[in-house]
């Protein structure tokens, strides 16, 4: 296995990189953001007081439910090159290319060239982890940033060094502040590799050493989130996902226990969270369906469940996930809602466990080998046992799981090759029954799905599967021949991963909870939908109806039933909701008398126009500089404003214009009451346009028929 990589590995390791580039970047420009997070990066950059907090809107009034360092890296990377879709999705696509060499250089000390080139290929190309590094959801650069407090953590096992280690929690600590308690799956694995790896440093100093660690974990995790916390709310966003306008409120409980248990941690707007149904948008080639709408999109999925007026236990039964991720148990990733992700190797990652588990028990000696494939198979292990059980997460949550999947099957493979090729005991049968089962299970995956594929893709991989176990189990030849078929065998076992990637690069509606492969889980759009519009030349907006007002997602993602309409991903006319051309002011994309009458009457107010929630909101604060109000937060849900500030802001001028759904889609009961109390309802003759333009008609009239409502408040 050392002949295939001797003189070539730089060749082959820049091959890999170039290969990851490819999938990361293809078609980028035009692959759309995550609106939710878009519109909060161009926020941050009008103030340094938004920046720090993550504001969603420019005037400061309510946080996104994330914390902040991802998207202070898209602010800077913004700062730098410019506010368009490309460069908020840079740094995520850079970040995965990084963490595909970051894991070549950990797994190439241990278990040499050929395991480090696979681990690396294997990432390269797994499906859901391409698909999130090509959005601007945070996942990409958490991973990166717990690649890399791995190699630290190598690093300080190999040096002995404490001040590695303290690097190596302390950037687990940063993951924190990207992704909150999701960083901490990692830290089992960590713990375990530190006391068992170091053999010369002492029991004592091993447990001090992790002490001090953790502690610098805590205080670089709390750091951002005691900071906004100590700080006077009246001086500060309200923090957006929480009940109490609490960060570690947020982390510990919408963020944090509400993943497993899929109930919401408050009543938000005077009710339990209750899941939308969950969508299937399946997608060949140029056309996609979506079925069982939802009346709340997803952020993410949900950044904020929207629990204004609405009971509900939180999912459609207690033991199926929230957005069609399956039935709860031990092989809910092997189900079809999942399988496609991240598993297509999970087989022959069993058997490279059971070979490892062979070797040592052959040996009777625990090396720094079988340390290191225990530090995957403990970074792996949390994660196979929480997305089995958990109710609320989203497909591309997987991804997380990536880096050990692939560092166990590169490590793995070389070590049922060592058996294979030694032809004693039923230990060489590992490979090559592995290498069948994997097959199997990857026809079984594409069957799974052959409602949306060809299913000549089952047979290719059925086939392949036969004939290379025919060929490893031949008979005695020679060794160059066994070697050959071996790579060819685990480089076959990519192809149908690698088509699932393809799909997945080429398909639309993927930039704001991306799905792996034909089928979306959710049926398609979250909390962003879409892209920014032309703020930066060719931006085009996806899928996802977000404008003013929203309502009811549309069964056809093309089209949606708003104020301000979205456009199809693959219309490059500038009618699309937000093509300004450059920069400019060409609103007829959207209700332009809408927008006409509302910037007529507008007087320097501090908020524009509040609307129930922020998708709502997105293309005005996109295509413009105004700040809109999105009462609650991503879902409606948040208890922000109350009655009295909002009355107090009223009447101080700060707000003027209320736009109101009639379909209960979001908001605070008492806030909406307060609304049609003590405002007064513009007659719709009086901003509904008159043009005979298609798309301000059919905007109009979806407003009408939506039940949309224009309030002002007049002192």
């Amino acid at each position: 296995m050392k002949n295939w990589t001797k003189g070539r590995v730089d060749i082959l390791l820049i091959a890999i990189l170039l290969f990851s580039a490819g999938l990361n970047f293809y078609n980028l420009q035009n692959a759309g953001t995550n609106s939710y997070y878009s519109v909060a990066v161009k926020s941050m950059l009008t103030s340094f007081h938004n920046f720090f907090f993550v504001s969603f809107d420019p005037a400061g009034f309510i946080t996104v439910d994330k914390p902040p360092v991802a998207l202070w890296i898209q602010a800077i990377f913004a700062k730098i090159f410019g506010f368009n879709d490309f460069v908020l999705l840079l740094p995520e696509a850079l970040a995965g290319i990084v963490s595909v060499w970051l894991l070549y250089i950990m797994v190439k000390p241990k278990f040499g060239r050929a395991a480090a080139l696979i681990s690396s290929l294997v990432l390269a190309c797994s499906p859901i982890f391409v698909a999130v590094v090509r959005t601007n959801n945070v996942d990409s650069i958490l991973i990166v940033t717990l690649m890399t407090a791995a190699w630290a953590l190598m690093k300080a096992v190999e040096k002995q060094k404490l001040g590695w280690l303290l690097l190596s929690f302390a950037l687990v600590g940063v993951g924190f502040n990207v992704k909150m308690l999701q960083a901490y799956m990692v830290l089992p694995a960590f713990a375990f590799y530190y006391f068992f790896a170091t053999r010369e440093i002492k029991i004592w100093k091993k447990i001090i050493h992790l002490a001090a660690s953790t502690l610098l974990l805590l205080v670089i995790s709390l750091s951002w989130a005691l900071a906004v916390d100590m700080t006077p709310e009246s001086e500060r966003p309200y923090m957006g996902g929480s009940e109490t306008n609490s960060v570690l409120e947020l982390a510990f409980g919408y963020n944090g226990l509400s993943r497993l248990t899929g109930q919401d941690s408050g009543m938000g707007g005077g009710g339990s969270a209750q899941a939308p149904q969950a969508q299937t948008q399946t997608q060949t080639d140029d056309t996609s369906t979506s079925a069982n709408s939802s009346s709340s999109t997803s952020e993410e999925g949900l950044p904020s469940m929207p629990s204004g007026g609405q009971q509900g236990d939180g999912g459609s039964s207690s033991q199926s996930g929230m957005f069609n991720t399956g039935e709860a148990g031990p092989l809910r990733l092997f189900q079809s809602e999942l399988s496609g992700q991240i598993s297509w190797l999970l087989p022959l990652v069993l058997f490279a466990i059971i070979g490892l588990v062979v070797s040592f028990i052959k040996t009777r000696k625990y090396t720094i080998k079988h340390h290191f494939a225990a530090f995957w198979f403990i970074w792996l292990a949390p994660m196979f046992v929480f997305f089995s059980i958990a109710l609320f997460y989203h497909h591309y949550y997987l991804s997380m799981m990536g880096p050990a999947i692939a560092a166990l099957v590169g490590i793995g493979f070389t070590t049922l090759w060592d058996f294979y090729k030694e032809e004693k005991g039923w230990e060489s049968w590992l490979l090559p029954v592995g290498i069948l089962v994997t097959f199997f299970f990857e026809a079984l995956i594409v069957y799974q799905n052959s409602s949306s594929v060809s299913i000549i893709w089952m047979w290719v991989g059925i086939i392949l599967g036969v004939v290379l176990f025919m060929l490893l189990i031949a008979g005695k030849s020679s060794a160059t021949i066994k070697e050959t078929i071996a790579v060819i065998s685990i480089l076959a076992l990519l192809v149908l991963p690698i088509y699932w990637t393809a799909i997945t690069i080429t398909k639309t509606g993927n930039e704001s909870t991306p799905t792996a492969g034909p089928t979306s889980g959710m049926g398609g759009p979250g909390g962003g939908g879409g892209g920014m519009g032309a703020f930066g030349g060719n931006m085009q907006q996806g899928e996802m109806p977000s404008g003013i007002p929203s309502g009811n997602m549309p069964s056809d993602a093309g089209d949606a039933p708003s104020g301000f309409p979205g456009r199809d991903a693959n219309d490059d006319s500038s009618d699309g909701m937000g093509r300004m051309g450059g920069g400019g002011g060409d609103m007829e994309s959207i209700d332009s008398g809408l927008m006409s009458y509302l910037e007529d009457n507008y007087n320097g107010e501090k908020f524009f126009l509040a609307v129930q929630r922020a998708q709502s909101a997105y293309s005005i604060m996109l295509n413009t500089d105004y700040a809109v109000m999105a009462m609650g937060g991503f879902g409606g849900s948040d208890p922000a404003p109350t009655v009295e500030e909002l009355e107090k802001m009223a009447e101080a001028g700060e707000i003027k214009y209320f736009l109101l759904s009639g379909q209960g889609m979001g908001g605070n009961s008492e806030v909406t009451e307060w609304i049609q109390e003590n405002c007064v309802e513009v007659p719709s003759s009086e901003y509904s346009s008159d043009t005979t333009d298609t798309t301000d008609s059919t905007a109009a009239s979806d407003m009408r028929g939506m039940g949309q409502t224009l309030y002002e408040y007049q002192k």
